[in-house]
């Protein structure tokens, strides 16, 4: 058998950037080294734990002088929930990166020459900033550090976040600074209830247990939803906790359950019952109300929603007369954001239930110029979809993280809108689709937006010119 090579710690590393998935970069002799949790600037020792020919990962053994960009993470889960990995960097200073990071994408990456790089916008909100957080429940916690050296037994109840790489494992959160209050309370609330009646909580190997799933929503309107997921419908339990949430939360405008017998812990495919209030919550981002259904999709952060629609709706630089193509639409938040602006919109999404809120939420703004269809872009953006609806001047795009298919690539080539502007929460994608278009298209200017503080994930948005 092989054995696995020791590699000597690597003693006064110089950690000179920020790198992919937010790591550390720094450079030992003719090696790049990546680095988890280390900041521009520090100079630490490390420990090498993963070797290839020409980069290694490494972890910091200890900081010998720490970046003056460093700071004290506000989270007590940080390290171990395995989110927001960028708490102990400065605010100003992750900016800086996940700027450099749109840009190094369409620059390396696409090959891409940009003529007007914007600033990046921050967040005004660098915590409880999210509109929706997902908990799941455990009979079997995550042990921290501390819980080994305190000789706790694994088999204790946990509310919170899955451990990354570990689907049966659950790090009980006591307070997560991404959602505003009553959420922490909520979640805290719900946890002591079922601690204190005994109710059993979901084990993911054996898929035994009543407990799975937690899940808050709220708006900028101060509307709340929780949905509570069931593994078997144990009604009397079920009336018992849902009763007891409805008394001590009355901010709770929509409650809601479903019962989960499944494998996994989708909800797309279950009924959510109303057990009070409304079936839905309300956000509003300018002018436009949207309803949010248990299921539907919503930009996680609705401040920094507002900036980045406004980005879209600026680059876009629609008149009265054109008629605009909103392709991966989702629920339809962007084209009813941008309508009053153009002739005609039309919205392609391949989740019907999503395209079901886009249409209800034109309706409900009284939105007369919108066509929403369901179906895979592929397959509904042909050319019998442009022979009905007429050639686009202006084409929007916000596709999934995997970027845009080379078939909606390719048709975008052939009706060849004025313009196009690219919406991506991944650069690297984004960098890649463009290459595919810059021998018809230039870029005209490109800026970035922080969604997620305190993380490395960046999005940006695009404005392409026929040329």
């Amino acid at each position: 058998m092989r054995k696995k090579r020791i590699h000597p710690p690597l003693e006064n590393l110089v950690i000179e950037k920020a790198a992919a998935e937010g790591k550390g970069l720094g450079y030992a002799e003719d090696m790049v080294v990546f680095v988890k949790y280390s900041v521009p600037g520090d100079i630490i020792n490390a420990k090498i734990f993963n070797a290839k020919k020409n980069f290694a990962e490494a972890e910091i053994t200890s900081i010998v002088k720490a970046s003056d960009k460093r700071v004290t993470p506000h989270c007590q889960h940080f390290g171990t929930c395995g989110g927001c990995t960028w708490q102990y960097m400065d605010y100003q200073e992750q900016l800086k990166w996940k700027n450099q990071q749109a840009k190094d994408a369409l620059e390396r990456i696409g090959k891409i020459e940009v003529q007007e790089y914007l600033p990046i916008v921050g967040a005004d909100k660098t915590t409880h900033y999210r509109n929706k957080l997902d908990y799941s429940f455990s009979c079997k916690a995550w042990l921290t550090k501390e819980d080994i050296q305190n000789e706790v037994s694994e088999y204790q109840n946990a509310l919170g976040f899955h451990i990354s790489g570990r689907f049966d494992k659950v790090l009980n959160i006591d307070e997560c600074w991404h959602q505003a209050d009553p959420s922490n309370q909520i979640r805290n609330h719900v946890k002591d209830f079922c601690d204190k009646n005994e109710y059993p909580f979901f084990d993911p190997k054996t898929h035994d247990g009543l407990m799975r799933n937690l899940i808050i929503r709220n708006t900028t309107l101060n509307e709340w939803m929780v949905i509570l997921i069931f593994k078997e419908n144990e009604e009397e339990k079920i009336e018992l906790l849902l009763s007891n949430l409805k008394e001590n939360f009355p901010q709770i405008t929509s409650l809601m359950y479903g019962i989960n017998g499944k494998g996994n812990d989708s909800i797309y495919d279950i009924d959510l019952i109303t057990y009070h209030g409304n079936d839905h919550i309300t956000e509003q981002l300018g002018d436009i109300r949207f309803k949010i259904r248990p299921k539907s999709f919503f930009q996680t952060n609705s401040f920094q929603a507002k900036k980045l629609y406004d980005i879209t709706k600026e680059f876009a630089g629609l008149k009265p007369t054109n008629i605009v193509y909103d392709l991966y639409t989702g629920t339809g938040t962007i084209a009813n954001y941008v309508a009053s602006d153009c002739k005609k919109i039309i919205g392609i999404e391949s989740v019907p239930q999503a395209i079901e809120d886009a249409i209800e939420n034109s309706e409900h703004n009284k939105i007369m110029n919108t066509e929403f269809l369901v179906g895979d872009m592929k397959d509904v953006f042909n050319d019998a979809f442009i022979q009905k609806h007429g050639k686009a001047d202006v084409l929007i795009t916000d596709p999934p993280r995997a970027g845009m298919h080379p078939d909606v690539v390719k048709k975008i080539l052939e009706i060849e809108p004025e313009r196009i502007v690219y919406v991506s929460c991944n650069p690297a994608t984004q960098a890649r689709d463009l290459e595919m278009m810059q021998h018809k298209y230039k870029v005209i200017k490109s800026q970035a937006v922080d969604m997620f503080p305190h993380t490395h994930h960046v999005e940006n948005v695009v404005l392409m010119e026929r040329i």
